[in-house]
């Protein structure tokens, strides 16, 4: 596994908080001067390179700038224009999909998920299309070796299925919650099977393209992709370039490449009812209930949502090599925050508590 060490990361790092500012940051305003101070002092504290900030309320783009370094190596700085991976953050749009699916009369999501995928087998116990959805199938995660860094190249990505298609599962399928990025790869299956299309078509066309998602795409690290963000790990206090990895085999659940003003696209759309109505909308962000009636984790069907001053918001982290990033909205307000760190590893609460502050200061709470 090649890593390159940079003995001047310390030094480096800094130097990009000082050359924060990069092309197509917003004009200077009391609260866009908060938000900065605010991105600054997070990647200060966490040891980011490179970030893309972008704020949005009422469906406009208010603030959306680069910080630091897209590419350590070569000095280049993070822009409105640097991409990133998804990460995670691609299975709300997933979730979504199953539910305008489920709309037009084309999935069930009550029904066994071999009557979409019957390449997945049929076990002890019965998997249904929503387990999938709210993370209570009782798949297991992916390992954190040849499977988080893989090498494959699915270019059916369905295919990753059998990774651990024969696999037992952790528990009995609605009575626990248990969050699975391999439970999505299967959605991404379903999708395929209730659709009748590939997952890049089906995606381009029901939510990239109805929310201008113009730039975002599969993430193929064999093709050349303007603006692609270099990634980072810290290894024993050390900023390393991070492990190389090929997303094909987690498509559906987050193996996409794009850039913050897509990610603000495809919130906005979906706040709006672009993509679903009202009823739908409430019960993705509404915490899903067991078969004994109780939530965990407030995990809703795609989303998690909280509280905060009595304001329900929506999130999703992304986290996987080379990157980290989280997405917020508050609905009510029509605001939406998103943040991509080019260093993996940085923990959930924080990245939240950053989103949650942005949010904040744009207005939301």
């Amino acid at each position: 596994m090649r890593r390159l060490y940079l003995s001047a990361a310390a030094a480096i790092v800094a130097n990009a908080f000082g050359a924060a500012a990069a092309s197509g940051a917003s004009h200077a305003s009391p609260n866009v001067n908060a938000m900065r101070a605010a991105v600054a002092a997070f990647m200060k504290e966490q040891n980011v390179p490179g970030a893309t900030v972008a704020v949005s309320v009422g469906g406009r783009t208010i603030w959306n700038e680069g910080f630091g370094l897209s590419d350590v190596e070569d000095g280049a700085a993070a822009t409105t224009h640097s991409m990133y991976r998804t990460a995670s953050m691609g299975k709300p749009m997933a979730a979504t999909l199953a539910f305008m699916l489920s709309k037009d009369g084309k999935l069930d999501f009550k029904a066994p998920v071999q009557r979409y995928c019957p390449r997945y087998p049929a076990g002890r116990w019965t998997i249904s299309v929503e387990d999938l959805i709210a993370h209570s199938s009782g798949i297991r995660e992916p390992n954190d070796d040849d499977e988080l860094y893989n090498t494959r190249h699915y270019d059916h990505p369905s295919d990753a299925v059998a990774l651990f298609a024969h696999d037992p599962l952790r528990f009995e399928p609605g009575t626990d919650f248990g969050y699975t990025t391999w439970g999505y790869v299967l959605l991404g299956c379903v999708l395929e099977g209730a659709s009748g299309k590939p997952l890049p078509a089906l995606f381009d066309q029901r939510i990239f393209k109805p929310a201008h998602m113009a730039r975002t795409r599969p993430d193929d690290p064999r093709e050349i992709v303007s603006g692609r963000s270099r990634g980072y790990a810290l290894t024993g206090g050390r900023l390393t370039v991070a492990p190389w990895t090929d997303m094909s085999h987690k498509l559906a659940a987050g193996g996409w490449i794009t850039d913050t003003h897509d990610m603000l696209g495809f919130m906005n759309a979906w706040m709006s009812g672009k993509f679903l109505d009202s009823a739908d909308r409430t019960r993705m962000i509404t915490p899903y209930r067991l078969r004994n009636g109780s939530t965990v984790d407030n995990f809703g069907m795609g989303w998690f949502t909280d509280t905060y001053r009595a304001t329900r918001f929506a999130f999703h982290g992304g986290g996987t090599p080379g990157v980290s990033a989280i997405e917020l909205m508050v609905p009510s307000r029509r605001v939406a925050v998103i943040a991509f760190f080019n260093r993996q590893d940085i923990g959930g609460d924080p990245r939240i508590s950053l989103a949650r502050k942005l949010a904040e200061i744009a207005g939301a709470f």
